[in-house]
């Protein structure tokens, strides 16, 4: 059989070849590291039997879903290490997840800090001993009659049997858990495993289930990757925008409203900074502002399809004996603002953008900061088009969204998502949609990694991960390609040739969530945020008493000028007052003394270069609103 690898390279093996060992026959180094394995764009096990020609891809610990893989087997070493130490566990799923893997048990008493310490002991003596991972398939009998005393696996067992699925377990020496996999085969690259929390969970997520011990855990090839991580970790901590919300009076979450986040004045300053920033771009590539209502009727949800697919995570309400929905996305009204009159070829694309509140019910265990919110304002924006225009478009977003992001000073890493099994729509649209997609990102020169099954219901997406200046992603852009909607809101647009055309539409964001935006921001910057967004741009700290009238003088000047001050003329030390307006994370702090108001000046103290002495006024204002106006980091 004939197998396409990497670059195209096609090379020849005996039908019945494993994965594996074709990974080992390109050398002892990529079989050392091989994870798992693609066939013929599948993810599969490296134990997968290869029978006729293929693409074979081998993945390692540097591809996404080699991380899995890894972390997946990291999983199963958690769960074998608590049954050896505590035997009447009932142990539940242990999935890899973004960043590790977590498994929940069922145990009698929640696990404390000494116990993941000894667990995380006997994971090492297991990952130590080298043993191998093997896997094996049974009938529903046998399965149900080796898992007997697993409640919960038996339950998962009748479940997918009765979808039709096939029951496979991994075993690594006395352990052996139902699982599709894939998993490693041998548990001996978990080299540096760390368990980082215990935590609750219920079964399946239903509080009218049994409440679960889940512990989450991070594991690396190498010691350095994990000490580097851990490192990370504890940088993090520092960033966290939820504590830093609260120390620079930004914004807030409360008991009161779950999910639904404060925003107080400097933290208003911060968001209407971006909004104003946002509406300017918007205006410079042709985009009109619209707003759309936030109560719908549920009749236009079944319209578009979203109700269907995201009924669950929707608030609904009654008006008048009718039945309405509070909007979870911007998408519908968009369709009606479009379908409010007759459009020629000539009048597209139009591209209509909207900061949009929506609501989206999340589970109370899920809510995290302004991360995970119910309430939110999408920067959304629908782009309606000729099919000739789709690829000028596209690429248009594409270079909207990169100049937001180099504003920031992210760098992003592109992925595109492809029919998920919950779709809508035939099979020649989705290809159609995908290939333009596709057509623009190789156009764009950017390397973009593919993740299949993932785009939204009604089409194929390219997302935008933002790295963060810690290293970590945050997938924040979006850009959806949609030939549903347009067809489900029968909108259309008059040709050339006088007849009635179907547009396609682009759904896309460039913030997200601009909540959610403003807590990866308060992260990236550490509080410290460029002088452009800084809620307080400069302070004023008047020596004594009698310097306050100059200082107050020069605030006036900088308030009419547009810049941000606040004079700080308390009964403290200068540098007391110097410090906290550090801890304030402000820019500047101008000293006014004697020598300063002889000077006309003022002492400049930066945030960022420290003491650069005496500047006068004008001078000091010229520099600072070049600074905004070039939006410098």
């Amino acid at each position: 059989m004939k197998v396409t690898l990497k670059g195209g390279v096609v090379r020849e093996y005996d039908a019945g070849t494993t994965a594996a060992e074709v990974a080992k026959s390109l050398g002892a180094g990529l079989y050392k590291a091989a994870c798992a394995a693609k066939v013929n764009g599948e993810l599969a096990d490296l134990r997968t039997v290869l029978n006729e020609d293929c693409e074979l891809a081998i993945l390692t610990f540097d591809d996404p879903d080699g991380k899995k893989a890894f972390w997946h087997t990291a999983a199963h070493v958690l769960a074998q290490a608590v049954m050896r130490l505590y035997p009447n566990t009932k142990y539940t799923i242990g999935p890899a997840v973004e960043n590790g893997f977590y498994y929940d048990f069922d145990v009698e008493k929640p696990f404390t800090t000494e116990d993941l310490a000894a667990i995380e002991k006997e994971m090492a003596k297991i990952v130590k001993s080298g043993v191998e991972v093997s896997r094996f398939t049974l009938p529903l009998d046998e399965a149900k009659q080796l898992m007997s005393s697993q409640p919960y696996k038996l339950e998962l067992m009748e479940k997918h049997a009765a979808e039709g699925g096939e029951l496979s377990f991994y075993k690594q020496g006395d352990f052996t858990d139902l699982c599709a996999g894939p998993h490693l085969m041998t548990v001996s690259p978990l080299k540096a495993v760390k368990l980082l929390q215990s935590t609750g969970a219920y079964w399946h997520g239903d509080s009218n289930l049994p409440m679960l011990c889940r512990v989450y855990g991070i594991a690396f090839p190498k010691a350095g990757e994990l000490d580097a991580y851990l490192t990370m970790l504890e940088e993090a901590k520092k960033r966290d925008h939820r504590k830093l919300g609260r120390e620079l009076d930004l914004f807030d979450l409360y008991e009161e409203g779950p999910g639904f986040p404060f925003f107080f004045p400097k933290g208003m300053i911060l968001r209407n900074q971006l909004e104003a920033y946002w509406r300017a771009e918007h205006t410079r590539c042709g985009y009109h502002e619209i707003r759309t209502p936030m109560i719908l009727s549920e009749e236009l949800w079944h319209r578009s399809g979203h109700w269907d697919h995201y009924k669950d995570n929707m608030y609904t309400t009654k008006i008048d004996d009718r039945d309405f929905a509070i909007k979870p996305m911007n998408c519908p009204g968009g369709m009606l603002v479009y379908k409010r009159r007759m459009h020629s070829y000539r009048d597209l694309p139009q591209r209509m953008a909207e900061l949009g509140v929506v609501h989206r019910h999340e589970l109370s265990g899920a809510l995290h900061g302004l991360m995970r919110v119910r309430c939110f304002t999408q920067d959304d924006a629908h782009i309606f088009m000729t099919p000739e225009q789709i690829e000028e478009e596209i690429l248009g977003v594409m270079e909207l969204i990169d100049s937001f992001y180099n504003v920031f000073g992210f760098e992003y890493m592109l992925e595109l998502s492809t029919r998920p099994e919950d779709s809508m729509g035939t099979d020649e649209q989705w290809e159609t949609a995908t290939n333009a997609l596709t057509a623009a990102l190789k156009k764009n020169g950017k390397e973009y990694i593919i993740n299949e099954g993932d785009g939204a219901f009604y089409g194929p997406k390219i997302d935008f991960h933002l790295k963060d200046s810690i290293g970590r992603t945050w997938q924040c852009g979006t850009i959806q390609l949609d030939f549903q909607m347009p067809e489900r809101f029968d909108l259309t647009y008059t040709g050339k040739d006088g007849e009635k055309h179907r547009p396609v539409m682009i759904h896309r964001v460039v913030f997200g969530s601009i909540e959610r935006f403003i807590g990866i921001l308060t992260e990236h910057f550490a509080g410290a945020f460029p002088l452009w967004l800084a809620p307080v741009q400069a302070k004023l700290l008047p020596v004594t008493d009698e310097h306050n009238a100059y200082a107050e003088q020069v605030a006036e000047k900088f308030t009419a000028a547009g810049l941000r001050v606040e004079v700080d003329n308390r009964n403290e030390k200068v540098g007391y007052r110097i410090r906290e307006a550090q801890l304030q994370k402000v820019p500047y702090m101008l000293v006014i003394g004697e020598k300063e108001i002889e000077a006309g000046g003022v002492a400049v103290r930066s945030r960022r270069d420290g003491d650069k002495g005496v500047l006068p006024v004008d001078e000091f204002l010229k520099l600072a609103l070049e600074e905004i106006e070039t939006k410098a980091r």
